[in-house]
């Protein structure tokens, strides 16, 4: 008999499947209350769960949680499910959801995720499945403020140095996947937790492969060596031939994310409107589309995603004007014999984005702008130029959630946070004024037309110049089975894929 169990394990082991991957910088924080960056961000999410979550139509529905009610306007109560453990065999109780929320209060954690719980006036166990949360008042976001990801009580309550614990980089969550492996510029694996409460995943394993440079993961597509990667339009207008057509599925959407060029607004030089506008009417955004898109990207208009309550459809997209760039300069102080100069930092790893810093730089050099380019690796990036404010201009993106929250990155409040969104130091006290209301009010209609305003004021400040929204495109390999693209992304029911050999 334990011959047949050893030869069924055997052969399990041997057929188990495996999905392939890349990433390509370096891995930040994994506990999801302090991975700020998008691949940290990803590799945590394999990992953690939260009470709630998106559904592939985009509608919030519960994950950990197996009920809630408004008791009244400002007190929720939520029920977890009683089937969900953490990956190390312990239940998941309320005292994790306690422990959560403290964890982010606590003042020894530098993360710009605690503002997600500024609404909260407490959060107390009213029993082992069971949560009360309080909230200082009426808050439209209350269900969305537990879309962060749980963390686990029993591991972490006596964490010294939470910034710096070796669960940053060894995380146990309750996800429908177990890190096994982590090294920086290597390989991470993954395991299917086999205690999931929504099933065991089919796919058995995950495996990522270090590539920093995307048409290195591109030529390890065509391989077959990898079943899942994102695709630039060109390679998909013109490096995808047949053969790779016929092996993988493309999957095109439109995309969640914006790239802009933020000002450092402490800077002398960019506190004068006149001068960011001057910069914005220098760069021609349809010619960054075509150039780098091949016509697979809209123009950026503002900072919330179109379709949104939030999207204000009455922003124009703005066009270039050469000539007015340079009246304003003029206007400003600027001109031949005292040009405009400054640098545009960005992440070096990022191949369409340097592309991007190379046509605005020439883009400014015919309104008389001097542009230099700064690019480095992404983790140093962050750390010595976006944290410590150390620079003039950014090149970078944010992705745009269905369900947008402007304080963290637009409420003046934010300026000097340690790792707070709002390092370019925006101030506008209307647009302060407009959030706070925005976020005592229940009424969807009214939310609206205040981010809407939020939208036009924040686009008529220039405190950045919204450049593109790039399409999501996504090669998915055909033998793997079960994939529905949704408003979400594709990843959205991972758990029933199907890998076949």
């Amino acid at each position: 008999m334990k011959k047949i169990f050893f030869l069924v394990s055997l052969a399990c082991s041997m057929f188990a499947s495996t999905l392939y991957m890349s990433y390509s910088s370096n891995v930040g924080r994994l506990n999801p209350l302090l991975a700020t960056d998008s691949t940290s961000s990803e590799i945590s999410g394999w990992v953690f769960d939260s009470l709630f979550k998106y559904d592939k139509n985009g509608q919030l529905t519960t994950q950990i949680a197996k009920n809630y009610r408004f008791i009244d306007q400002t007190t929720l109560e939520i029920v977890l499910r009683d089937d969900v453990y953490w990956s190390d065999g312990v239940k998941i109780t309320s005292k994790d959801v306690v422990f959560t929320y403290e964890f982010a209060k606590n003042p020894k954690v530098f993360t710009p995720y605690v503002e997600n719980f500024r609404k909260v006036e407490s959060v107390k166990a009213k029993n082992e499945q069971t949560v009360i949360v309080k909230y200082k008042e009426p808050y439209f976001k209350a269900l969305e403020t537990w879309l962060m990801p749980l963390i686990p009580e029993h591991i972490l309550k006596d964490e010294k140095e939470p910034m710096t614990s070796k669960f940053n980089f060894a995380p146990l969550g309750s996800g429908p996947y177990i890190l096994k492996k982590l090294e920086q510029g290597s390989d991470i694996e993954f395991v299917a937790n086999k205690r999931y409460f929504d099933g065991e995943p089919k796919i058995q394993n995950i495996k990522y492969k270090f590539l920093p440079d995307s048409s290195s993961a591109f030529m390890m597509l065509k391989t077959g060596a990898l079943d899942i990667g994102s695709l630039t339009p060109m390679q998909l207008k013109l490096q995808s031939d047949k053969d790779f057509l016929d092996r993988f599925r493309i999957v095109e959407n439109p995309g969640m994310n914006y790239t802009y060029l933020g000002f450092n607004l402490k800077r002398e030089k960019f506190k004068n409107p006149k001068v960011r506008e001057a910069i914005s009417k220098a760069i021609d955004r349809k010619a960054l589309i075509d150039l780098l898109f091949f016509g697979h990207a809209k123009v950026a208009t503002g900072p919330f995603l179109e379709g949104s309550y939030a999207y204000n459809p009455k922003v124009q997209i703005p066009k270039r004007d050469v000539a007015a760039a340079k009246r304003l300069l003029k206007e400003a102080g600027y001109g031949p014999n005292n040009p405009l100069a400054f640098e545009i930092s960005t992440n070096s790893n990022n191949p369409i984005r340097m592309l991007a810093a190379q046509i605005i730089q020439r883009q400014l050099k015919e309104a008389g702008i001097t542009a230099k380019i700064r690019a480095m690796e992404w983790q140093a990036f962050l750390n010595t130029v976006v944290d410590p404010r150390n620079f003039d201009t950014v090149l970078m993106g944010w992705s745009m959630p269905l369900s947008p929250d402007a304080y963290s990155i637009w409420h003046s409040s934010q300026i000097d946070k340690k790792a707070g969104f709002n390092f370019i130091g925006y101030k506008n006290v209307k647009v302060d004024e407009l959030i706070e209301k925005a976020e005592k009010s229940v009424d969807r209609k009214v939310i609206a037309e205040y981010y809407q305003e939020i939208y036009r004021l924040i686009v008529e400040d220039n405190p950045y110049i919204f450049l593109y929204v790039p399409n999501s495109i996504t090669a998915v390999s055909k033998k793997i089975k079960n994939v529905e693209p949704s408003i979400v992304g594709i990843m959205h029911n991972q758990i029933k894929w199907e890998k076949m050999e």
